[in-house]
């Protein structure tokens, strides 16, 4: 999949029962980069996130107000099925959920749902994704074995290879290291380093380093606003918001 895709949010409000929880967000999210929404835990990074695939939608205490255009449709005020929605994007949760069955059924799972049911070709596809998640050399002589049965390390790469299995054009990762050992964590940021060739990434972390490594761009966000957004080289280098400046300092309490 090599389809660039640009999202825009503008005047973006959210509310949890009276909780206001995003104010006022207005931000693109360049195509075919890592973007990072970076903050302290809290500021409303994930909330932000779950809106662009609409997963916010499953708390009805949520209110929400402006727009998220993708691929040049507001996804807030769309006829479409939600569904269809969801499938442009791959998420990746903090811990990794594989389904409950063998390695190799986790990603052919949702091609026989698509109607990719040959044989040959299902089995093209699993080596693809796989290799593309840097999980074949591991996992093809166990592909009949339960996926519960891999380190969470290569669980979290296994989901992220079922993810790319539906032809997303998105990929949402929602702290997508904080449960992993750091030769995994690093496993994780060199694949979205490469898979920024061909997909728009939009990566939550509260991890600075983290940050400093992957990111493109970058969304900071304190108390649920964006208090600074622009190129990683210009944030972390010469941070105009001085709340920004604390944070990439270590000097934020």
């Amino acid at each position: 999949m090599d389809t660039p895709v640009k999202i825009d949010i503008k005047d973006l409000n959210l509310f949890i029962g009276k909780n206001h929880i995003l104010k006022d967000i207005n931000v693109t999210i360049p195509e075919k980069k890592i973007t990072v929404l970076l903050g302290q835990s809290g500021c409303g990074k994930t909330t932000l996130l779950k809106s662009m695939n609409r997963l916010i939608d499953l708390n009805n205490q949520v209110r929400v107000s402006g727009s998220i255009t993708i691929d040049n449709e507001d996804i807030l005020h769309t006829r479409k099925d939600i569904t269809k929605i969801r499938k442009k994007m791959g998420l990746l949760s903090q811990r990794p959920y594989p389904l409950p069955m063998n390695i190799y059924n986790n990603i052919a799972f949702g091609l026989r749902i698509s109607g990719r049911k040959n044989r040959i070709n299902l089995d093209k596809r699993v080596e693809r994704y796989l290799r593309q998640a840097h999980l074949w050399d591991e996992a093809k002589d166990r592909l009949r074995d339960s996926a519960s049965s891999l380190s969470i390390g290569q669980q979290q790469r296994l989901c992220l290879a079922r993810g790319l299995a539906v032809d997303p054009v998105i990929i949402l990762a929602d702290e997508p290291t904080s449960a992993l050992d750091p030769i995994s964590s690093m496993a994780i940021e060199q694949m979205f380093t490469e898979l920024k060739q061909s997909y728009t990434i939009v990566l939550v972390t509260h991890i600075l380093q983290q940050a400093l490594r992957v990111a493109d761009y970058v969304i900071f966000m304190y108390l649920g606003e964006v208090i600074e957004q622009g190129p990683a080289h210009e944030v972390f280098t010469n941070p105009k918001n001085v709340v920004t400046r604390q944070f990439i300092q270590g000097n934020f309490s």
